[in-house]
């Protein structure tokens, strides 16, 4: 079981190394005034000031084992080629720090997704948030948001909708409430995944398989449906009742 957690910590560290790299590329690209339609209002500064910020956050809170919140600090006023470079430095930090620190380290966490430990949390956390604002990058000024080598792995994506469903909408702040109970069932349809996510005036709750019925399903192969839950492009399908989409559509957006 060790071995296990082992491997899938490297293979998530591996594909955060990665997608940071395309994330830095796909700003040298575009520029850092280019405009990031994925995140109104933001242009390519915007983005790796965020990203660059909160990678040297988690960096701090593990390498500092902090068993609490530790307030995060924005990114600087560099720009052009000067942030860029300090995003690159943030990220190999992050990737560094997270390698070299021991499988057992203690640090706080801020939702209960099920993983092995504390540095898994922050290992799957980070890569998550890199490959999301790579994706975001990689659309600047209209650049294709999926395609060739920056294409996301099926088994990574649902790691990632596992991660949102599970971790992020399971705590108290997700504003996804309804007073008509209701059962969202979300399917990847190339990955053999399903959850089933129950509504109500609580927060979310949701379990890995599915149930006999449900009122609406999110259905697409894993990339677009990762992407879609994180909205960042449309659901490829949705079946049953449309308002119950809707609900989840207009209220799950993580601030």
């Amino acid at each position: 079981m060790r071995q296990t957690r082992d491997m899938e910590s490297a293979r998530l560290l591996a594909t955060l190394a990665d997608e940071g790299a395309l994330l830095a590329a796909a700003a040298q690209r575009a520029g850092t005034d280019a405009e990031i339609p994925t995140c109104p209002g933001w242009r390519m500064r915007d983005l790796l000031r965020h990203t660059g910020a909160v990678h040297r956050w988690a960096a701090t809170l593990v390498a500092e084992r902090h068993t609490a919140r530790q307030p995060m600090t924005g990114g600087p006023k560099l720009d052009s080629t000067e942030l860029i470079s300090w995003y690159r430095d943030s990220h190999h930090r992050l990737v560094e720090t997270l390698a070299s620190a021991p499988p057992d380290v203690q640090v706080w966490t801020f939702h209960p997704a099920p993983v092995a430990s504390p540095l898994t949390f922050w290992v799957r956390r980070q890569a998550h948030e890199t490959a999301v604002h790579r994706v975001d990058a990689e659309g600047a000024d209209g650049e294709a948001p999926v395609s060739g080598t920056s294409a996301i792995d099926a088994d990574f994506a649902v790691d990632g909708i596992d991660e949102l469903l599970r971790g992020f909408h399971a705590r108290s702040t997700s504003r996804v409430r309804t007073e008509t109970p209701s059962v969202l069932r979300v399917r990847a349809t190339d990955a053999d995944a399903v959850w089933t996510v129950r509504l109500s005036l609580g927060p979310p709750s949701t379990t890995a398989g599915e149930v006999a019925d449900s009122d609406c399903e999110l259905a697409g192969p894993a990339d677009q449906l990762y992407l879609a839950l994180w909205n960042r492009r449309p659901v490829p399908r949705i079946v049953g009742d449309e308002s119950v989409a809707a609900l989840w559509l207009a209220s799950s957006a993580i601030g």
